[in-house]
């Protein structure tokens, strides 16, 4: 897979890990993924590797996501195959918030401060944590969505509303998808209705 690079966790690393790795089974048709968010260097780093079955086609996709202390997303990389396909992305967000993908300029998700994954779970964090609502209260933000299959970085309109302790309203599209995420203390997604769930300690 060429140039990519996955970095390994040391030890020093593990000291500084916040949350419990997460595992999720796909619920709509074959496939798991793994995440794990841990603080280095004043960063937020989220960890994880999607392997998952799409129009018969096997998929593994390794991702990392790098963000400033407050949840900024500053860069991220996923590598992998869908079927026979090999995927290597790298996105980068500068701090006035204009974004590149492999190096190009996508000025339709300029000003986006998070990054939202189309194939995982586990980014839908990075709003949650970055927001950090009350009960009751609701906003909403405009994510840099990389959409899958095709790897575009795409403008997505989102609505989060804080049900409770544990649970969001989430839409996007304008509507055109609601959804009742649970959540954990962390923040990790652990129901995503009729897609994803979370399996083991959450």
């Amino acid at each position: 897979m060429g140039g990519a690079k996955f970095a390994i966790i040391t030890t020093d690393m593990k000291k500084q890990l916040t949350n419990r790795p997460m595992l999720w089974r796909r619920i709509d048709h074959p496939g798991h993924e793994s995440a794990l968010l841990f603080n280095q260097a004043d960063c937020w780093r989220l960890h994880g590797t999607a392997v998952f079955s799409h129009e018969q086609r096997p998929c593994r996709l390794d991702y990392q996501i790098v963000c400033d202390s407050r949840f900024h997303t500053q860069s991220a990389t996923v590598a992998g195959w869908v079927g026979d396909a090999i995927i290597e992305i790298k996105i980068a967000a500068s701090p006035e918030r204009h974004w590149q993908l492999n190096q190009v300029d996508c000025p339709n998700v300029e000003g986006c401060i998070d990054l939202d994954l189309n194939f995982s779970p586990a980014t839908n964090l990075l709003p949650i944590r970055r927001l950090d609502l009350e009960v009751g209260q609701e906003m909403e933000v405009r994510a840099a969505w990389l959409r899958f299959p095709s790897f575009r970085l795409e403008p997505l309109v989102q609505v989060y509303r804080r049900i409770d302790e544990t649970r969001y309203r989430y839409e996007s599209g304008g509507g055109s998808f609601v959804a009742e995420l649970l959540v954990n203390r962390e923040g990790f997604v652990t129901n995503y209705p009729n897609i994803w769930e979370a399996e083991g300690a959450v």
